[in-house]
């Protein structure tokens, strides 16, 4: 997983106000029942950021909040510009399949010469990426 990476910044306003609209597409809130315990709800939102193409992902990504995941996956990848940022800081936990879906975000972004840069991911995506190195060289996480 390299580190390197750079902040890319639009190359004007207009350029920044065209980015922060697509990005403005991926704000929703999705709650979802959990069957571990009656009434609980497990949520990922997802919120475009403010000052870089992007968004920022809080809550879980599991079974629970698997769609929820591709939908805003599917959103991000849309967003303009040559690096795509993901503030993953206010995730407590990405499943398994959910790291999948993040290395089939990044692959589709190189796919057309971009990248998807990862930002502060949880302790449980450090460990998916120790235990599957190879499957998950294409993700990028800021340094």
């Amino acid at each position: 997983m390299p580190s390197h990476h750079r902040h890319d910044r639009p190359a004007s306003p207009a350029d920044a106000q065209a980015q922060r609209g697509e990005a403005a597409a991926v704000a929703w809130s999705a709650p979802t029942r959990t069957g571990a315990a009656a009434g609980a709800t497990t949520t990922l939102d997802a919120l475009p950021l403010p000052d870089r193409p992007g968004a920022r992902l809080s809550g879980s990504c599991d079974l629970d909040t698997r769609q929820d995941l591709k939908a805003a996956l599917g959103a991000v990848v849309r967003i303009p510009g040559p690096v795509v940022h993901l503030d993953l800081s206010a995730v407590a936990f990405l499943d398994p399949a959910a790291v999948a879906a993040l290395v089939g975000a990044s692959a589709a972004l190189r796919g057309e010469g971009r990248r998807l840069l990862l930002h502060d991911p949880p302790y449980s995506l450090r460990k998916v990426v120790e235990m599957f190195p190879d499957e998950c060289a294409a993700l990028e996480v800021a340094a």
